[in-house]
């Protein structure tokens, strides 16, 4: 077992909107367990839905938007960014560090042009 001191992560991640309810739920369980197997803990998953991308990634105009906050030791960090590039229902990540697990959220919408 990892013994490395855990640090508290806020991850954003943007599922391909073309999913099935069904594969979309298989995405994020499968982000779900590469954090659990890197020894991390998942505290809270926010479904925000399906939105709209600030501009178009590879061909993507809407995602399925997750914000996940997990604890993991800092060196499995950059194990989990190798398997979310290999993940095709992944349309755009991130990972930062977070301060506090953040209970609710607020988002500011979009202005449209």
């Amino acid at each position: 077992m990892n013994k490395e001191k855990k640090n508290l992560y806020e991850g954003m991640y943007i599922l391909s909107s073309t999913l099935s309810d069904d594969a979309r739920k298989k995405a994020l369980d499968k982000i779900v367990v590469e954090i659990t197997s890197q020894h991390g803990e998942i505290h809270k998953i926010h479904e925000q839905g399906r939105r709209k991308l600030a501009y178009e990634i590879d061909g993507h105009l809407e995602g399925y938007y997750y914000l996940i906050y997990f604890s993991i030791a800092p060196s499995a960090i950059e194990e989990l960014w190798k398997e979310y590039h290999l993940n095709e229902d992944l349309v755009r990540f991130m990972t930062i560090r977070a301060e506090e697990v953040k209970e609710t959220l607020e988002f500011k919408t979009l202005e449209e042009k």
